[in-house]
């Protein structure tokens, strides 16, 4: 199950059933679960953990120290869950004490070819990032969020649940739950309304979902005021509570 060229530290914690290729290198405080693999030319350093049934294609880089001038060698971690797939040269880098000395991905994710999740980075489950996507630290992304291909997302922003974001998109501030954002400009483009279609989203919460988006983008509400409406609806509608939470705790400011 382990390639003979393959270097793998003798204190690195690696279950029973793990295929790892060649040339690959696994550091000292790495924990691999049972069912990932490693195909070739991977290699996993720093305090890494990494769940089960895992897909890691040829160059990825994984749990190395990260781009921030400020890290000084500090003891920080990457978690990440299971049934994820990183394709081709993905990176991850590892947290900062600066944050929570923590990166951390969640389950079933898909990291297409030299897709970049940067240092302190919290990303959910069943999330799509497309090729060449860059990710900057602290970066919070929720889950079932679609980002097209060289989309780059500024540090510290927040991406909700079900957003997607078209090819080449820069985004520059928070994107609320549901809503689509174009290119270069991060404009809303409606809400990701054929996504919770799939996902099994009634038509009347898809349609109460519009009706948050219009209160947010269409009907000329400051900020606030489409919070507070979005907060009362939400209270006889389950959808829109992920919306209301992320608006109330918003600090960057939201695309508009």
């Amino acid at each position: 199950m382990i390639h003979p060229s393959a270097v793998i530290s003798e204190h690195a914690q690696i279950a029973s059933n793990v295929e790892i290729g060649p040339f690959c290198y696994v550091g000292d405080n790495v924990q691999i679960g049972e069912g990932s693999i490693l195909k070739s030319h991977v290699v996993v350093k720093g305090h890494t953990k990494i769940g089960k049934n895992n897909q890691f294609f040829q160059f990825c880089s994984i749990g190395e120290d990260c781009q921030d001038k400020k890290y000084a060698g500090e003891t920080t971690y990457l978690e990440i869950g299971d049934d994820n797939v990183f394709r081709e040269s993905c990176t991850i880098h590892r947290g900062t004490t600066q944050d929570k000395s923590l990166t951390k991905i969640g389950n079933r994710n898909l990291c297409m070819v030299n897709a970049h999740l940067a240092h302190d980075c919290m990303v959910g489950s069943d999330n799509i990032l497309a090729n060449n996507v860059a990710v900057a630290g602290h970066v919070h992304i929720g889950d079932f969020v679609i980002l097209g291909g060289m989309s780059a997302v500024h540090q510290f922003c927040h991406i909700g649940s079900h957003a997607f974001t078209g090819g080449g998109a820069i985004v520059l501030r928070d994107i609320p739950p549901f809503v689509m954002v174009s290119g270069l400009k991060h404009i809303p483009q409606g809400i990701n309304s054929e996504g919770l279609k799939r996902r099994g989203f009634s038509s009347d919460d898809i349609n109460m979902v519009k009706k948050a988006y219009k209160i947010l983008y269409r009907q000329g509400n400051t900020f606030d005021e489409a919070t507070q409406k979005i907060k009362e609806l939400s209270q006889e509608h389950n959808v829109l509570t992920v919306m209301s939470e992320f608006l109330q705790s918003a600090t960057r400011g939201i695309i508009r």
